[in-house]
């Protein structure tokens, strides 16, 4: 089993609990005690959800002696564009046909806004197959994965195009020069070992169910969507698609018992 960061399982916990529920600001407390379940100590959690408030993801208020968190919009926003991938039917195939080929100019002193971009392509499958030329399966939909960054980001900072291969410039080689394949087969069937083993459900849902869309939301940032002239046919996105729907199905009501009691106002405080 893969070590999960902190990061990863709020982020997870926000995305699959948080962004779509009214729900008013959710103690520190909660956050610890769910992130307990799943084997990250206190110190980290906290350490954690200060420095997801200093990137503007979470915002922080006090009520009496208790910390509360708050899902921003800029946070809300970054966890809805995920949400169609995280939950569908067909999570790992190409948005289209074709190639999305995008460059890109940030000057050397705005790293954290490189980082953030860099970070936004790879979730949409795209890796770097020249220096400054990025490249993904499909006709990726750039307007509403950098809908968060469109603020910071310089003008004409970011070209993007649509293209299509040659039939005498096979582009074969340079998509396994840009992605291990073998790696990406390895990353499904590590997800696949975890969570059909019955122990994996074992322990508190809500816990279980966020490490369960951690674990999911790392083996989609794995897999870039290559169409599946790439793969062979035992190629193992079905089986995880299969396996992720059946345990967040098996976990669904317990965990959100669990979320509901989390959340609910506590009498006396």
């Amino acid at each position: 089993m893969r070590k999960r960061a902190p990061k990863e399982l709020l982020l997870a916990f926000l995305g699959e609990f948080v962004v779509d529920a009214d729900v008013a600001p959710i103690r520190a407390s909660a956050f610890i005690d769910v992130l307990e379940g799943a084997g990250i100590a206190a110190p980290a959690t906290r350490a954690t959800l200060d420095r997801l408030e200093q990137t503007g993801l979470i915002s922080r208020e006090r009520s009496g002696r208790e910390i509360l968190f708050s899902l921003t919009e800029a946070g809300g926003v970054l966890l809805r564009e995920a949400t169609a991938r995280v939950r569908g039917l067909h999570p790992f195939d190409p948005q289209g046909t074709g190639w999305t080929l995008v460059t890109f100019t940030i000057p050397e002193e705005q790293r954290t806004l490189r980082h953030r971009l860099r970070s936004t392509l790879a979730w949409e499958g795209f890796a770097s197959i020249r220096d400054g030329l990025w490249l993904a399966p499909g006709a990726v939909d750039l307007d509403a994965s950098l809908e968060p960054l469109r603020t910071d980001l310089p003008a004409d900072s970011v070209v993007a195009f649509h293209a299509r291969e040659l039939p005498t410039f096979s582009i074969a080689g340079a998509v396994r020069a840009a992605w291990d394949i073998e790696a990406i087969r390895q990353a499904h069937l590590d997800f696949i070992a975890t969570w059909t083993d019955p122990a994996a459900l074992s322990g508190a849902a809500l816990a279980v169910r966020t490490a369960l869309v951690a674990d999911w939301l790392s083996l989609l940032r794995a897999d870039p969507r290559l169409p599946r002239e790439f793969m062979d046919d035992d190629w193992p996105s079905a089986r995880s698609v299969a396996t992720y729907h059946h345990c967040r199905t098996t976990l669904a009501a317990g965990s959100a018992e669990q979320f509901a009691q989390l959340v609910a106002p506590r009498v006396g405080v």
